[in-house]
């Protein structure tokens, strides 16, 4: 049995210990979930073990050989890999390329290319998997990309495999194969540390689980010992979970007709109607054009043919992001990090770029106007941190999401569609996240919400659509459902419309 471990492990920055004292141990033949709130220090303990930063005090020891790195490569030489949330694969290049990398076996100065294919077929047959080695990673859906990039990382061989939030983007079918490959690298001998927000996901996969709060162990427990509750009560202390309040009304004034939308093999005549102080689900498995929907009502991407009117005013035929803002819309985007933050930019430049306006002499809002939005979305959406000048990847990410949708309610948007909020976040920030929604329902603000975690849609909406293959097929009352039939109806099962 091989084992991870820490002594004491301390991370310190100014105004703040990240990791404080922690002693813990992660065992092989075992799947070890590794749990706690953002900012809980859970990242910070990933990164001691993967390299990218040094602790203060105490130690790392890999069966009993005590570890110290100066960089990421260090850590790999160890034989500790991480998988990241975001995937580090080449679309162009094929399933082999991607897995030997940089590694091509080579016949003098030729690469052998029948060695090489021969080479990643052998290790996409130790993960008990199907997937074609010669075959584009483009043409790959995406749960097959998530076991490309860990066969990769197991093809050097590691004695630590981290996996940080792997099934993040996936679909429900799909995490089930997922995690076949997983339980098939615990019997491999590799020590597995398995990160995820998603706690309905932890009873399914892991075997033991160990949670972190305010950079200090809570504890590690077997996962048959413990239920939700108990796992909530480790990561939060006493916490609440809320449904959607009762005062929050519908009024009956419409704001957002959409009509016959399409958009050529993704979108397929389209018509919904959205009324003030509303919030309207959108569900659907990966691939049903929910995304592609919201991108096309806010004039990010195009559509061929159809009509959106937003209080009576036709949007143009043609609209941009820019059009649709001046008639009222925001849109928190499906990735916070490539699409909705500048993260080496300020948080109090994150908090107004979207209203700002420009003209040919740069940015016309004054110093304290900017100061003034900031430090308002700051203190209305309790955004963590010492300083808005602080860059913003220094937040958590609940704390980054509540930025996306600071900078956005600082343009006073009459419609606001959330595209995944609550995606990489922990759920007390989820929470936060639909208070918000909440309160700007309570104020008269409409809502259009997207989340592939669609228990999320029942607790947070007033109705909800279901999308299938670019097709609006039912229309469901939250109040009135259980979460399988709502599964099963996007899916594509029995869809009676439901009121």
């Amino acid at each position: 049995m091989a084992v991870l471990r820490t002594d004491f492990l301390t991370k310190t920055y100014p105004g703040c210990v990240a990791l404080d004292r922690v002693t813990v141990s992660f065992e092989s033949g075992k799947i070890n979930a590794l749990l706690g709130k953002n900012g809980s220090g859970k990242s910070t303990l990933v990164k001691c073990f993967s390299g990218a930063i040094t602790p203060n005090g105490g130690s790392i020891y890999l069966d009993e050989r005590k570890l110290s790195f100066s960089h990421p490569s260090d850590a790999y030489q160890q034989g500790i890999v991480t998988v990241y949330q975001e995937l580090s694969l080449v679309p162009g290049l094929t399933v082999m390329e991607n897995i030997l990398l940089g590694r091509l076996p080579k016949k003098g100065a030729v690469i052998d290319w029948k060695a090489a294919y021969k080479k990643a077929k052998e290790l996409l047959d130790k993960m008990k998997v199907d997937i074609n080695p010669r075959e584009k990673v483009s043409r790959l859906s995406m749960w097959q990309c998530q076991v490309v990039e860990i066969t990769k990382a197991m093809s050097f061989s590691p004695k630590v495999l981290m996996l940080d939030e792997p099934t993040s983007a996936l679909a429900a079918s799909e995490v089930d194969r997922l995690f076949d490959v997983i339980r098939e690298l615990k019997k491999q001998g590799v020590i597995i540390i398995y990160i995820s927000h998603k706690l309905h996901e932890i009873p399914l996969i892991s075997d033991t689980i160990t949670v972190l709060r305010d950079g200090m162990l809570i504890g590690s427990v077997k996962t048959e010992e413990v239920g939700h509750p108990d796992i909530i009560k480790m990561m939060f202390g006493d916490v609440q979970i809320k449904k959607r309040p009762s005062d929050i009304r519908v009024q009956d004034e419409v704001v957002l007709q959409v009509k016959n939308l399409n958009r050529e093999g993704l979108l397929h005549d389209i018509s919904f109607e959205l009324k003030k102080g509303e919030i309207l689900g959108i569900a659907g498995m990966l691939g049903s054009g929910r995304t592609e929907l919201l991108k096309s009502i806010f004039g990010a991407d195009p559509y061929d043919t159809g009509e959106i009117m937003i209080n009576q005013k036709k949007a143009k035929k043609r609209p941009s992001p820019i059009s649709m803002k001046k008639m009222g819309l925001g849109l928190t985007p499906e990735d916070r990090k490539k699409e909705g933050l500048m993260l080496p930019h300020s948080i109090k430049d994150n908090l107004c770029y979207a209203s700002m306006d420009k003209t040919s002499m740069g940015w016309i809002e004054s110093k304290k106007l900017r100061n003034d939005a900031s430090e308002k979305q700051i203190n209305d959406l309790q955004i963590k941190t010492p300083s808005a000048k602080l860059a913003t990847h220094s937040l958590s990410g609940g704390n980054q999401q509540k930025v996306v949708v600071g900078n956005w309610l600082n343009t006073k948007p009459q419609i606001m569609i959330f595209d995944e909020p609550t995606r990489g976040i922990d759920v007390f920030a989820k929470q936060q996240i639909f208070e918000i929604i909440w309160e700007q329902s309570r104020n008269g603000i409409s809502a259009i919400f997207v989340s592939s975690e669609l228990e999320e849609l029942l607790e947070t909406c007033h109705r909800i659509l279901i999308m299938k293959d670019g097709r609006m097929i039912g229309e469901v009352n939250p109040d009135q459902l259980e979460i399988e039939k709502l599964y099963e109806l996007s899916m594509g099962g029995s869809h009676e419309q439901q009121s």
